[in-house]
């Protein structure tokens, strides 16, 4: 069984622990961090308190997005870690379900993004910052397409906004696409699936989150 951090609201299972970092599986609709309003909790208060330490944040999920999240415990996991992210060692797998039938049984969107005033990012070919993003379809069906991503920048909304960008925008995605469509599906469709990096020892750590029942 799966070790969990309980609260009121939130059921956060741990994926992977040591004396230097912890991987846990963010449900949908959780801050990884504080927000603006700070009555609303986070991921990364409810971990603090349960664990009674510092934690660093190393990246980040989109509230929408659940799956796999890593905090560092001490400050040199934290400088390794995002040595890695810059070095672009740290190798993420999401699993999307988009609007559409994508033909290709992979492809690459190469495309820079830059934000927009409206909090959204878009290609900007001047502007925009290198983004690229490679995919593999999983499974087609009537008017959707399975996929799995793997964004080789990190962006923010970067998945989100180049399948919007190719015409395949998430699904229950209300800020990329068209929104009374999308306010009709329960949740955004895009899950953290997997992590994997080396520890300092070379040592391959591979952390997975369990798909969730959303995407049955």
């Amino acid at each position: 069984m799966t070790a969990a951090i309980v609260t009121e609201f939130h059921t956060i299972a741990i994926l992977y622990e040591n004396e230097h970092l912890i991987a846990v599986d963010k449900p949908v609709k959780l801050a990884s961090i504080p927000e603006r309003n700070p009555e609303k909790t986070s991921l990364l208060k409810i971990l603090s308190e349960a664990r009674q330490i510092k934690l660093y944040v190393v990246h980040r999920l989109d509230k929408q997005v659940s799956g796999v999240i890593l905090f560092a415990k001490n400050p040199e996991t934290h400088r390794y870690l995002n040595r890695l992210f810059e070095q672009r060692k740290i190798h993420k797998t999401y699993l999307a379900l988009v609007h559409g039938l994508i033909e290709e049984d992979s492809g690459t969107i190469d495309k820079p993004l830059r934000r927009f005033g409206s909090g959204r990012m878009g290609e900007d070919q001047e502007k925009g910052k290198p983004c690229i993003t490679q995919f593999t379809v999983e499974r087609r069906f009537s008017g959707y397409t399975l996929i799995k991503v793997y964004p080789r920048t990190g962006r923010k909304h970067q998945i989100r906004a180049h399948f919007f960008s190719i015409g395949h925008p998430i699904v229950g995605d209300t800020l990329y696409g068209d929104k009374s469509l999308q306010k009709k599906y329960p949740r955004l469709m895009l899950h953290a699936l997997a992590v994997r990096f080396s520890s300092p020892a070379m040592e391959d750590i591979l952390i997975e989150s369990p798909i969730p029942p959303a995407f049955s």
